[in-house]
Formats: C-alpha cells, sequence, structure tokens
C-alpha cells in the first residue's frame, strides 16, 4: 500500500511508520518541520526513519504543500497520527487552538481522499473513550482537543461518504520515548535511587509500543468492515502500583541492577480512578514476543542511558 502517514515524529507515530514500512507498505511521512529543526529523542527518531519512508519535511497537515501531495500523488490510505501536543499535561493546554491545527482544511483534505480511507488516532483520555467508573469525560484539555478533533473528522467524513478508521492510543511505553513514567523509573535505578510512585491506585492500560504498533498495522491495512470503524488496544491492565511492579521485575532480570521503588500513599485522584481500553491485542495473533519486547527494552536502556538521550 502507499500510506501518506503523519506525525512520524513523535513516539508512537515513529513506531507506526516503522511497522508499516517493514512489512513492505510504502510509507510517505510528513514533518511539520525542516529535517535540521528535529533534535534529542525526536531528532533520532526522525533520522532512524528516513532510510525506511519517503520523508516531506516542512509540510504541515492542511498546509498548501500538503494538499499538492494529496492533489498530485496516489494514496491508498492517510494516516492522520500528527497532533498539537505542547504541553499537553498542562491545564492551560490551548484545546480549540489545537483543535484548529489538527483539523487545517480538513474538508479539502477529505474531499481529496475520495475512494480511499482516512485512518486517525485517538486518546483514551477523550470524552466516550476507554471504560471506567465514573462518568466519561476527557481529563484533561489535551483529551478534549483529541475529542473534539475526532467528532469534526467524523462529521466530514460522513458527510462526504469517506471510510474512517479510529484507532486509540492507551498508555504505550517503550524505546525513544520522551520521558515519561518508565524512563523515569529507569533513570532513577541507574542513579541508584529508589523512586516514589505518586499515582499508584489509577488503574491504566499500559501496553508495549512494538506490540501497539502491530496492532496499528494491521488496523490500517485490513479491508474496511463499515464506513466508521475503530479499535480499542488493550494491554496490561492494573493499577500502576502493579504495573510498576511487573517493570522492576523485568528490568531486574535484563539491567542485573536493584529496581526498588516505594508508593505514595495517594488520595487525590484528580482523574478517573480507571480508564482502560477494551480490545485486548492478541500477541500470537502478530507473532509478538513478549519476553524479546522485555529484553529489547532493556538493552535499549542499557546502551542509551550513559550518552544522555533518555
Amino acid at each position: 500500500m502507499r500510506i501518506l502517514f503523519t506525525g512520524a515524529s513523535s513516539f508512537t507515530g515513529y513506531w507506526f511508520a516503522k511497522e508499516l514500512a517493514e512489512q513492505g507498505h510504502q510509507v510517505f511521512a510528513t514533518f511539520r518541520s525542516s529535517l535540521g529543526d528535529y533534535d534529542g529523542i525526536r531528532g533520532e527518531r526522525v533520522h532512524r526513519l528516513i532510510p525506511l519512508c519517503e520523508p516531506i519535511f516542512g509540510c504541515p497537515f492542511g498546509s498548501s504543500q500538503f494538499l499538492h501531495c494529496l492533489e498530485t500523488q496516489r494514496f491508498d490510505v492517510l494516516c492522520h497520527h500528527a497532533a498539537q501536543v505542547e504541553n499537553y499535561k498542562s491545564d492551560d493546554f490551548d484545546a480549540i487552538d489545537a483543535l484548529v491545527h489538527n483539523t487545517c482544511h480538513i474538508r479539502e483534505v477529505i474531499s481529496l481522499l475520495k475512494g480511499r480511507r482516512l485512518i486517525i488516532t485517538g486518546s483514551i483520555t477523550e470524552k466516550g473513550e476507554g471504560k471506567c467508573e465514573e462518568q466519561n469525560h476527557a481529563f484533561s484539555p489535551y483529551g478534549l482537543s483529541k475529542f473534539l478533533t475526532s467528532e469534526l473528522i467524523e462529521f466530514e467524513c460522513h458527510r462526504q461518504g469517506l471510510p474512517l478508521g479510529k484507532f486509540v492510543i492507551p498508555n504505550p511505553f517503550g524505546p525513544y520515548e520522551e520521558e515519561r513514567f518508565t524512563s523515569w523509573l529507569i533513570k532513577n535505578w541507574f542513579r541508584g535511587d529508589k523512586p516514589q510512585v505518586k499515582t499508584p491506585y489509577y488503574t491504566r492500560d499500559n501496553i508495549h509500543v512494538t506490540l501497539l504498533a502491530k496492532a496499528y498495522a494491521h488496523f490500517v491495512t485490513q479491508d474496511p468492515p463499515a464506513l466508521f470503524f475503530r479499535l480499542n488496544p488493550s494491554g496490561y491492565i492494573s493499577t500502576q502500583e502493579a504495573f510498576t511492579e511487573k517493570f522492576a521485575e523485568k528490568m531486574t532480570a535484563y539491567l542485573q541492577i536493584p529496581c526498588e521503588f516505594s508508593v505514595y500513599p495517594q488520595t487525590e485522584f484528580s482523574e478517573p480512578k480507571v480508564r482502560v481500553n477494551t480490545n485486548p491485542v492478541d500477541a500470537e495473533q502478530f507473532d509478538w514476543d513478549e519476553e524479546r519486547a522485555w529484553r529489547k527494552l532493556a538493552e535499549y536502556y542499557r546502551n542509551y542511558y550513559p550518552v544522555g538521550i533518555l
């Protein structure tokens, strides 16, 4: 398949584009900025992708260059993974500004896709996504922006009769990720520290990014079962305390260092206590080796931590 892919410089975008390319598909990856603008871990991901895909730099979603690509080249599917994510954890995140960027010229984009299909990625933080115990609201401004983006795109696709697939991302972890929970744990353990888990009682859905990427590639390349189709892939559903125990056990085994942690007696719950996806991913279907994934993750940490990429 010929696939136009946005958002390939992101953590999950890198793995999604990589998996599609390695399965033999021709991936045309658009990047918002020029190559020289990418540095750090994001730059590392971009440089690793260049041999695998056809990069198109300086081509934000909905821009004149982006529309020109759709007009002049034939693609089987558009994977719209790009999103406004700067300061996405902040309460000051501008959901409306993100919506504008995420859906720039969306009507024209969908019109140019006639006869093909569109795949978008959603977030488990959106309103209506995942399973939870409370009312299923967006629990951050970023989650709100993703919900509004999905709603607008679904509306336009329905109006123009374009098949739309939505792939909802839970809590992925793995190599080449920005500093988030698992890499924060690793940094502490390499320093000989004992980190304290601040939100141990949240039940979340963590998943190896390599398994998530295989599920994504299958979702993108399958024949659309309906005009609107979706997948909410699920990995390890547990409390964050239980997930940390599992992560520590695997890293202790493969890194041969102490991986101890403590638990903060959490009493504040500003987010839903439970928010998880609903479609367990079958590792056997994709010939995915769980222990190999843990081992490769430990190797990544061992190789990259000393040079300061983490």
